[in-house]
């Protein structure tokens, strides 16, 4: 904790002294630590220099030291820093709301779902929704759905909805049903395009809603007050800061996040860079059409938009090419027909969007990819630099087209170690052959960008790390990792969830990496991530996280 300390009182107290050998002056300079910089031309260091808000120097403890003789130094102790780390696929207000909700994730049962939400409603207004998320059936005795009768028995009066972990499907009860569109209404509607009403064998709503048609009920759930959202995106960027994040890429945005974002900047409270994707079409997509991509200091940036393809594969609707192994006659959902999607894709180029599509499904990908073909061969690239949100199942043709399009694969490696347990069953052994295919990209001369999809999975980068470098859960189970010639290296890992992130966002020559002139972002961890067995790595906490040279977060 000494250089923690020290870094507050210097914050506050130095007085800078005049450069030696025409150096520019510095704040402090950090040394005794091991520095893995992401810097090809110089991989690793033991010491570097900080003025104002940004590197000065990164080098050896010799060389830092001598260039700055009258600077405070500050002993790192041999503490391990890295760059700030970068996701690149989050929710942030998403994270935000699922804090003020009942925590569903890991619940082994239905029947622990029900206690959860017990206990949560004991707190709320009579009338109030009952909201939460997380669920996931894959992790129960029984992997059917659940139903509207399952939340009847116990809340018959209350209305509930409780969003699938992926996000892609709802669940709620007949109160919920009855307070928006009505039960007979409800059963009589066509399933909406890219969703699904799930029935009984009586044509009957079973409470379960799949992807677009989660929007029946969710368009009539009262939105929080000002007061509460606030309250959602300060304990988001808590947990941000907690976990070494010094930027994140929000996939899908609205006109209100953005102001609440800019708000939050100019009152000093948003301690992380935010690169925005706006969400899909709209006003918000029309209207930053209209006047312009916005910059709001170094700390917001809008110009890109995110598109849905498909759904989710644990939901099963993720748009393939063939049908769901344990679903005959299912081949998932596609959200928008291939015309749509090149036309959508074609007027974000000529708003000057970097164009962002969510695909998972091989289907999905290959739509996405013919959509990026189209649109470049008719206009060009544009702003350059499209991506592929999640890219997870990928027909062995369609592999090689992210290089040769210039197309970045932004994906999450946690998904894939919490897909494995059913995946093999939707999917069958053939077509896991181009599944989560991080390493397969990589030799392809793929971009990559990892991130997380929070709240989807955890926020914690760490697990994303040692996912992608052993195919492992939490447990360090399977031994040897799930499809483990799919696993990257240690290197790979941490470049995607820095550096790489960076290059998806434009940010590069700022940010991802440690080197003189680049903003002063650096996390400061328990352990040496690149050296310590695989089977340590979950260990590893963060020590302290750095934005602009400045603390933003202190381990107790």
């Amino acid at each position: 904790m000494r250089l923690i300390a020290s870094l507050l009182f210097l914050a506050g107290t130095l007085v800078l002294a005049p450069p030696s050998d025409a150096q520019p002056a510095a704040d402090y300079v950090v040394h005794n630590a091991t520095v893995y910089t992401v810097n090809a031309d110089q991989p690793r260091a033991e010491a570097f220099a900080v003025r104002d808000d940004r590197l000065v120097m990164v080098g050896t403890e010799a060389t830092i030291l001598d260039a700055y003789p009258d600077a405070d130094r500050v002993d790192a102790g041999g503490q391990t820093i890295v760059p700030g780390l970068i996701d690149a696929h989050v929710h942030l207000m998403g994270l935000g709301r699922s804090l003020l909700q009942t925590n569903l994730i890991g619940a082994p049962s239905k029947d622990a779902v029900i206690d959860s939400l017990k206990t949560f409603a004991a707190d709320l207004p009579e009338g109030a929704w009952l909201q939460g998320r997380g669920w996931d059936q894959n992790d129960w005795p029984s992997t059917g759905f659940p139903t509207r009768q399952d939340l009847d028995a116990a809340f018959p009066d209350r209305p509930i909805y409780l969003e699938r972990i992926d996000g892609h499907a709802g669940w709620v009860n007949t109160a919920a049903i009855e307070q928006t569109v009505g039960m007979q209404t409800l059963q009589g509607m066509d399933d909406p395009a890219g969703g699904s009403i799930r029935r009984d064998d009586d044509g009957a709503p079973t409470g379960i809603l799949i992807d677009a048609a989660a929007g029946i009920i969710t368009s009539q759930i009262p939105e929080y007050s000002d007061e509460r959202l606030d309250d959602a995106l300060r304990r988001a960027l808590d947990q941000t800061a907690r976990h070494g994040l010094t930027s994140v890429h929000d996939a899908g945005v609205t006109r209100s996040d953005v102001e609440r974002y800019q708000r939050f900047i100019e009152e000093g409270r948003f301690p992380v860079r935010m690169y925005a994707m706006i969400g899909g079409r709209g006003d918000t997509f029309d209207s930053f059409c209209r006047e312009g991509t916005i910059a709001t200091g170094d700390r917001l940036r809008v110009q890109s938009v995110k598109l849905y393809v498909d759904g989710a594969l644990g939901s099963r609707g993720a748009a393939l090419l063939d049908d769901y192994s344990d679903d005959t006659g299912n081949r998932g959902l596609l959200m928008k027909q291939p015309d749509v999607l090149r036309q959508d894709v074609m007027d974000a180029v000529r708003c000057g969007f970097q164009v962002n599509i969510h695909a998972i499904g091989d289907r999905a990908n290959r739509v996405t990819l013919d959509a990026f073909e189209a649109a470049f061969d008719s206009l060009g690239t544009g702003i350059g630099r499209h991506r592929v949100e999640h890219a997870q199942i990928l027909h062995p043709d369609d592999l090689s087209r992210f290089a040769g399009l210039d197309v970045i694969a932004s994906m999450q490696p946690t998904h894939a170690t919490s897909d494995m347990p059913w995946a093999r069953a939707r999917l069958g052994e053939e077509r896991l052959d181009g599944a989560y295919a991080w390493q397969s990209l990589q030799e392809s001369g793929a971009h990559l960008a990892f991130g997380s999809d929070f709240p989807v999975e955890d926020v914690d980068p760490i697990e994303g790390f040692h996912a992608a470098v052993t195919r492992q859960d939490a447990e360090n189970l399977p031994e040897g990792g799930w499809l483990p010639q799919e696993t990257v290296s240690r290197e790979s890992a941490l470049h995607a969830f820095t550096l790489g992130a960076a290059y998806a966002a434009f940010q590069e020559q700022e940010t991802g990496s440690l080197e003189a002139g680049k903003k002063a972002d650096f996390v400061m961890l328990s352990q040496d991530i690149m050296q310590v067995p695989d089977e340590r790595l979950l260990d590893t906490r963060v020590i302290a996280t750095y934005i602009d040279g400045k603390l933003v977060y202190e381990a107790e």
